[in-house]
């Protein structure tokens, strides 16, 4: 029997989104693992890393995805999301593999770059696919619990770490072969999507006739577009900085132990499963655009309080919360992509929305080994604080989305 992968009505709940959601949250257990590994790699029982041989090794995997993002946008719009999330979910039991056998920092590099690839291959495809699930009101709904899934997989990434490493003696390249089989149960789940959604779900005459008057866009390139990626680009390079080297700040500064800065570290993530399905709910009432610019407002503001406040709970609790507002604003960002692309190009749409995270996640880590190297650990963060009010700065006023 055919699995049913498109909405009818006002529907959102689907076979489709719940795949979407759960490859979402496969495909992102990598992605902080890397960084939460980074304190042990440095080690001399291990690869003996240098501070600036670790931003180097962060940077190199965006760099990879930044390269592909663009003809996997494209790859996605020609030949459809259900090939894309397999390709994706193979090259990640590529990386898998390799990184449980890395003996050297190369092989490791080659690992997580795999690893990296994978979510550029998965995210054209899944995010065009389930913005075409629902009606476009209900896109932030469906994008904040698709976003929820990947949140879990981000938070739930390095708190295996912790949890294999700490409490049940795993090497660590043992705990890449350990999530080989929910890598294997994702590839299953995407087979049974026998169609999937190739349009915007019809709107009632008059709705598309008020859609149509608000501007959806029916051309990619546009100036709204292009500001929106400015601004997306210049707040990864704020959170980057603060990404690749917080585990090691929170090891090294902080004093705490490995297990329990991967707990934390991966804890921020964690907010992301309530507060990403939440912010869709949100969104929807006060609009995209107004509700991104509170919320990371927030976010910010909690973040410069966990660096400054001298109490270590303090930094844990500001922390948590910085994590929880960013993750509010999750489906919003996503929404406003749909809404500045059209549907035909929608994969690559969220390709070039990828694209300035990759680029500057590349630039990002170097930059702030540098920063650390010369000036200390803390002032990584708070030159990150900077890049994030520019960021902000951008989205104000030069970034125009109409209303819902």
């Amino acid at each position: 029997m055919k699995s049913e992968t498109v909405s009818s009505s006002d529907t959102i709940i689907t076979y489709g989104l719940i795949v979407m959601t759960v490859t979402h949250t496969i495909t992102h257990v990598f992605q902080r693992m890397p960084s939460a590994l980074f304190p042990t790699l440095m080690k001399p029982t291990e690869f003996n890393l240098t501070l600036q041989q670790v931003g180097l090794i962060a940077a190199i995997p965006p760099l990879c995805s930044a390269l592909l993002s663009i003809p996997m946008g494209l790859l996605s719009d020609r030949y459809g999301s259900n090939r894309m999330v397999l390709i994706s979910m193979a090259v990640s039991a590529a990386g898998c593999l390799i990184a449980s056998q890395a003996q050297t920092p190369l092989m490791f590099i080659v690992a997580i770059s795999l690893l990296s690839i994978n979510t550029t291959i998965y995210h054209p495809a899944a995010y065009s696919f389930t913005t075409k699930l629902v009606k476009p009101r209900n896109r932030p709904r469906a994008l904040g619990i698709h976003g929820a899934g990947g949140t879990l997989g981000m938070s739930v990434g390095p708190i295996s770490l912790s949890i294999l490493m700490g409490l049940f003696a795993y090497k660590w390249r043992q705990v890449y072969i350990f999530w080989l089989i929910p890598v294997i149960l994702g590839v299953l789940a995407v087979l049974r999507l026998k169609s999937e959604p190739t349009d915007d779900v019809q709107v009632e005459i008059d709705e598309k006739i008020e859609n149509d008057s608000r501007g959806e866009a029916t051309s990619l390139l546009t100036m709204g577009l292009l500001m929106f990626l400015v601004s997306v680009g210049i707040n990864t390079i704020g959170r980057s900085m603060i990404a690749s080297f917080l585990p090691i700040y929170m090891v090294n500064v902080k004093g705490l132990s490995n297990s329990l800065s991967n707990l934390i570290y991966g804890s921020n993530t964690l907010m992301g499963l309530v507060a990403a399905p939440l912010g869709g709910a949100f969104a929807v009432r006060f609009g995209e655009k107004r509700w991104l610019l509170a919320v990371l407002l927030f976010s910010y503001v909690s973040i410069g309080l966990a660096f400054v406040i001298p109490s270590d709970i303090a930094f844990v609790a500001f922390y948590l919360l910085s994590g929880f507002f960013n993750f509010l604003g999750m489906a919003a960002n996503s929404s406003i992509v749909a809404k500045l692309s059209s549907s035909q190009q929608r994969g690559l749409g969220y390709a070039l929305y990828f694209l300035p995270g990759s680029i500057m996640g590349a630039v990002a880590p170097v930059l702030a080994a540098y920063i650390g190297d010369a000036y200390g650990l803390s002032a990584i963060f708070y030159a990150s604080l900077i890049v994030y009010f520019a960021g902000l700065f951008v989205l104000k006023f030069f970034v125009k989305v109409r209303p819902s």
